[in-house]
């Protein structure tokens, strides 16, 4: 979508400074095992790889994911595009896959977590996710992380509420699925899309409002759901950061920054930790 902004920004990031981003990962270090939380389809992580492997850098690629059907279609694509990469999917939740590392040799673990997957997390959980990375890691190893960053309010809010009705079907399609899985009856035409973005804890709330007095049904769960006029699903959180709040993230859980990588008009940052 052309509101959407995110993708296209870190993408540039990773684009332009594909090899400073090398020359950090492999300071200090003869090689490298690179893991990816929820990598996707890998549209991004592919110009980091595709760099990598130019530069004949002993490195070894995972992508970490609970679906075994994305990490298949992942290393299968991979494979064709990219035959000298050696790659293997874990397939788990993240730090139950992260477990073994410390006692995987003495290359030196890379964790990427891209997209601003971490602004999906509230601020204390955040701090226990990474407070819990940390301590799955050895000293020396990094990670580097998404951050969407603070910027003008109605930017941030048409992101979330395209012209097009993208997110607004993303979030009904939440329902749509309950209906078909769990047996609901959700009318989604008794439901409308509605984001809220606040630019002092720098939250962008998603919503679903019940236009109507309604009771949905999920026989599949044995429940019932009761909704007034105009009472609100909170559907998902997108959190905007500042580059101190970042700052503060990392030495509240023992990292250190090593480097910044912003897009041109510093709409996202990649940030490079290394653990102490």
């Amino acid at each position: 979508m052309d509101e959407y902004y995110l993708t296209r920004s870190e993408y540039s990031i990773l684009d332009e400074n594909r090899q400073k981003i090398f020359a950090t990962f492999r300071e200090d270090c003869k090689g490298f095992n690179l893991l990816e939380f929820g990598a996707g389809d890998g549209y991004k992580t592919k110009v980091l790889l595709r760099h990598f492997v130019e530069q004949n850098t002993n490195f070894h690629y995972s992508p970490i994911d609970i679906s075994a059907n994305s990490l298949e279609q992942l290393t299968n694509t991979l494979a064709a595009e990219l035959p000298e990469l050696k790659v293997s999917g874990l397939r788990g939740e993240y730090f139950q896959v992260l477990e073994g590392l410390k006692s995987n040799g003495e290359e030196r673990h890379i964790i990427l977590f891209l997209g601003s997957n971490i602004g999906n997390f509230t601020k204390q959980i955040a701090i226990q996710f990474l407070h819990q990375l940390h301590s799955a890691l050895n000293p020396g190893d990094m990670v580097m992380i998404g951050f969407d960053l603070k910027k003008d309010p109605l930017k941030i809010l048409v992101a979330y509420s395209d012209k097009s009705g993208v997110t607004s079907a993303f979030n009904l399609n939440l329902l749509d699925r309950i209906n078909r899985e769990l047996g609901g009856d959700f009318n989604l035409d008794n439901f409308i899309h509605s984001p809220y973005y606040d630019p002092v804890s720098g939250e962008c709330r998603s919503y679903l409002i019940s236009t109507t007095e309604q009771t949905v049904h999920m026989d599949g769960l044995n429940m019932q759901a009761h909704f007034k006029a105009w009472e609100a699903i909170h559907m998902e959180i997108a959190t905007k950061f500042d580059l101190g709040g970042i700052e503060e993230f990392a030495k509240t859980t023992g990292f250190n920054i090593e480097a910044n990588f912003f897009n041109d008009n510093k709409l996202f940052v990649d940030s490079v930790w290394s653990v102490k």
